[in-house]
């Protein structure tokens, strides 16, 4: 087609003017195109000369594959979408520009057909582009946030084993249900996996839990029991303390307490040694 060779010839033997085209045509956002090349080492104006000849070549693989590469790269940098989207209509706008300087005056039918079809191969082509690069993005950052929830997780629950059968759970910060819900499952689990006698439960960097808290630690200390291994809470501050005595749960926790963390290691650490000495050889 006359129309797609021209326009595609125009872009790349005229560079400094397909890119002068498309800064007229981009307004505010040519303000940012250093601050992403910096930020994101992403070329824009180079990777807008891509999505033409891709678009307007029928080169629909590499097209796909440009706008997924994209959309990893702008989620990997957190780089604004709606600039993103931004540019790919001044992309669009240009396009439709060359277009129309390379319609020949007098149109017949034909090259009415032509024209149309054209039209259909760059808005469907821009289209794809846009698509395929919101797809990769937003997948990428789903993965992103699931690796992150995971991490948080695990700092969430960090059992620390300091013997074959004793380890420890210091909590430390604010709590809501999500995370509690997080340290039921996870205690549980990681119990039997390191298959756990004794867990030291060293509240000292806990500030202060709400009732619902509180009755939700009961279940965790209720399955630790289920789970034939001994709880031991350290480090309770007075007015934790004092608010689970409170509100009667003193007496159901069905666990030991002991005043700190180091407390509790010195005496069940010697207790596991005296154990292990007494042992036949």
């Amino acid at each position: 087609m006359a129309h797609t060779y021209n326009v595609q010839s125009f872009i790349k033997n005229n560079r400094e003017d397909f890119r002068s085209m498309l800064l007229s045509e981009a307004g505010n956002v040519t303000e940012k195109i250093n601050h992403i090349l910096i930020e994101g080492n992403i070329d824009l104006l180079k990777n807008a000369e891509h999505i033409c000849l891709y678009v307007l070549g029928d080169k629909e693989k590499e097209l796909i594959a440009f706008a997924e590469k994209e959309g990893i790269t702008w989620a990997k940098h957190a780089l604004t979408l709606s600039f993103k989207l931004e540019w790919v209509h001044a992309i669009r706008r240009t396009l439709w520009h060359l277009l129309h300087e390379y319609n020949p005056s007098g149109t017949t039918s034909n090259s009415l057909d032509d024209f149309f079809e054209l039209e259909k191969k760059i808005n469907d082509g821009i289209d794809e582009f846009l698509n395929t690069f919101f797809i990769s993005y937003s997948k990428y950052k789903d993965e992103l946030f699931l690796n992150q929830r995971k991490i948080v997780e695990h700092l969430t629950v960090p059992i620390i084993p300091v013997s074959s059968t004793i380890a420890v759970l210091p909590l430390i910060g604010e709590f809501d249900s999500y995370r509690m819900e997080i340290i039921v499952e996870k205690v549980l689990n990681e119990i039997a996996r390191l298959e756990v006698e004794t867990l030291i439960i060293d509240l000292s960097g806990i500030p202060d839990i709400d009732e619902y808290i509180i009755h939700t630690f009961q279940t965790v200390l209720h399955g630790i029991r289920m789970m034939g291994s001994k709880s031991v809470l350290t480090g309770l501050r007075p007015q934790l303390a004092k608010k689970i005595a409170s509100l009667g749960a003193g007496n159901t926790l069905q666990t030991e307490v002991k005043g700190t963390l180091q407390q509790a290691l010195q005496e069940y650490l010697t207790a596991e040694s005296g154990k292990l000495e007494h042992l036949p050889s």
